[in-house]
């Protein structure tokens, strides 16, 4: 039964791979051109054994496959492929998958079964040292039938490294030994060590030529994953790209409304031959005072969105009377749009909360901005309190234009605004709510809305009454 078997064979990575079979897997087409790269492995053998021999290497090449397509984090993946090849073959007693570290220029384990595994660890080998590096330098699969074979191999350990493999695998040195280069195209990732302890256990050239296949797909593995990691790099590098663009484009449009009132009754003052009564000039620096705080809120948001997630954002925790802080900023929404009628309503003996009242007050003030913006012809804003178990809910409705279903989903993400056409003139730069979610979750709390096109929109958000672990 024995002779040459020339074998095809295509091991397909895939998240949730189907189960596989020898027919899946080994196809003999002589001269068949390659499918389409992508997530396929092609490999391409002579083996020279007996079938049953090729079956039972191709189930073992079928399994590799499927921990590799199945498991996301390659250490992990790693580690649970060397423990089903140490398992599938009986010569082999330990094996241990060793990368190229480039930044330290040394091999270092990536993933190891039958070492003491914290001790190898340890071990850091140059190239051209020991199994590893002999195999990685000439590029190509290497044997060692023999205990002589594999000391002279390992001759050149330096002493730190022997001590460090002394540990790991106790006084006895492998009888026999294979080291197959971990390598995908012209790039080389590492190496491939499989070692057998007992006598008369060797590996033989058949065992060499499905290393050499394992290796094979490990390097693929590897490769992938440095793609997605690559691929996963620059979609966060062209989504910073494009928030930075978006922030750019919001502040070069909402900054063009209140520079102009600026410019506008500035320019207006300083006429030649005009002159204005005190009254009007009052008017128009007030009209000057608010557009320069507009500006200045518009930046706040801004900064403040850039600081949460960093060690400069810290909450400073006091107790904070609620129903005061409301009725504070429902006063000054009151006196900043008359057409709106503001109205707080808390419970008698409202708890206090602990929390960073300057915080409170972005999340209060952000929350109202929005309520009288969407709703144009004015109408009733109500700003309301109470207590839900361990938690204060605050939520502050308006008889404004409400927002569809559809863009609710998107409401508390950064530069979101409302594309239609009642809203295309309102300002904003799409940070209030995002940044108000952010600093009630920071405060341990949440915050959601409920809304209807044409009936209003109502922003709730809860705060512990207690400060939480």
């Amino acid at each position: 039964m024995g002779g040459p078997f020339r074998a095809q064979v295509w091991v397909i990575l895939m998240p949730n791979p189907p189960t596989y079979t020898v027919t899946d897997l080994c196809q003999v087409h002589a001269g068949q051109a390659p499918p389409p790269l992508g997530a396929i492995i092609i490999l391409h053998k002579m083996i020279t054994q007996a079938p049953d021999r090729v079956v039972s290497e191709l189930s073992v090449l079928a399994a590799v496959a499927r921990i590799l397509a199945e498991r996301r984090d390659l250490p992990e993946a790693l580690s649970a492929v060397m423990q089903t090849l140490v398992d599938a073959l009986p010569q082999a007693d330990m094996g241990a998958i060793m990368l190229w570290d480039q930044s330290a220029g040394l091999f270092r384990s990536a993933a190891a079964v039958g070492y003491d595994v914290q001790a190898l660890q340890e071990i850091g080998l140059e190239q051209g040292e020991s199994l590893t590096g002999k195999a990685y330098d000439e590029g190509r699969g290497l044997l060692w039938r023999t205990p002589e074979q594999v000391s002279r191999a390992m001759a050149n350990l330096r002493p730190d490294n022997r001590k460090i493999l002394a540990r790991s695998m106790g006084a006895a040195l492998p009888s026999s030994a294979i080291a197959a280069p971990i390598q995908a195209g012209a790039e080389r990732f590492g190496v491939l060590v499989l070692e057998a302890l007992e006598s008369g256990a060797g590996f033989s050239e058949k065992d060499l030529a499905l290393a050499e296949m394992l290796a094979d797909v490990i390097a693929l593995a590897i490769d992938r994953a440095r793609v997605e990691r690559r691929a996963a790099s620059a979609r966060e590098g062209r989504q910073g790209d494009q928030e930075r663009s978006e922030l750019m484009g919001a502040l070069s449009h909402e900054l063009r409304m209140p520079l102009a009132t600026i410019k506008g009754y500035a320019t207006a003052l300083q006429m030649d031959g005009v002159t204005w009564t005190p009254d009007k000039q009052q008017e128009f620096l007030k009209l000057i005072e608010e557009a320069c705080d507009e500006m200045e809120g518009m930046l706040k948001d801004i900064l403040q969105t850039a600081l949460i997630g960093t060690d400069q954002f810290t909450l400073e925790r006091h107790p904070v009377n609620l129903p005061r802080l409301a009725a504070e900023l429902a006063g000054e929404i009151q006196r900043r749009s008359p057409m709106h009628h503001t109205v707080v309503d808390f419970p008698p003996a409202f708890p206090e909360v602990r929390a960073d009242a300057g915080y409170l007050k972005q999340v209060l003030r952000n929350v109202l901005d929005n309520a009288v913006k969407y709703s144009p012809h004015g109408g009733l804003i109500v700003v309301r309190g109470e207590i839900a178990g361990d938690n204060a809910i605050i939520s502050i409705a308006d008889q404004g234009i409400g927002i569809a279903p559809a863009d609710q989903v998107f409401l508390f993400e950064k530069y979101f605004r409302v594309r239609a056409m009642e809203t295309a003139h309102i300002p904003g730069t799409g940070l209030g709510l995002p940044l108000a979610r952010a600093l009630v979750e920071a405060h341990g709390g949440r915050i959601w809305i409920e809304s209807k096109p044409g009936e209003g929109t109502t922003v709730h958000f809860s705060l512990p009454l207690g400060v939480r672990p």
